[in-house]
């Protein structure tokens, strides 16, 4: 019998900062950004409110026009999967990092009195921008070109 496995990843976020592209030395872009997302639930206890944010690293491979319009703020849904990868620091130890490769990126609104935000009461509105441009598939995993960890600028 064979057995079954799902990597998959679904975050609908707030960006903490603006998207940064690079290129490896191949040529390939890869945009780097942060979603935070935000879970509340209600103390047993207390019976207070509480709440947390977690964040999530998320890269997006041949999409460097993107990088415009991922900035601090703006409400975004990716799908995609988990990585994680391991690299030598500086002082030669091992360190790992796990990121969503996102496959689908899709802009929902802005930040508050933006002009292209989001009304609270009308749920997600995408944003308005190029055709082709909302909604993006990624054309090729990263290793579908040779690429390695040793291509990543980060």
């Amino acid at each position: 019998m064979a057995s079954r496995s799902v990597n998959k990843v679904i975050l609908v976020g707030h960006l903490g900062k603006d998207a940064e592209t690079r290129f490896t030395p191949a040529g390939v872009s890869v945009t780097s950004f942060s979603v935070a997302t935000n879970r509340r639930w209600k103390d047993q206890q207390t019976g207070e409110w509480k709440e947390e944010t977690d964040w999530a690293n998320v890269v997006l491979w041949r999409q460097e026009n993107l990088a415009n319009y991922l900035t601090k703020g703006k409400q975004v849904y990716v799908e995609g999967r988990l990585q994680t990868r391991s690299y030598d620091d500086k002082d030669g130890k091992k360190q790992y990092r796990t990121e969503v490769v996102a496959d689908e990126v899709i802009l929902l609104g802005g930040r508050a009195g933006d002009g292209g935000g989001m009304q609270e009461s009308s749920g997600p509105q995408p944003v308005s921008m190029p055709r082709g441009a909302q909604k993006l598939k990624a054309v090729e995993e990263p290793g579908d070109q040779g690429i390695t960890d040793d291509d990543v600028p980060f």
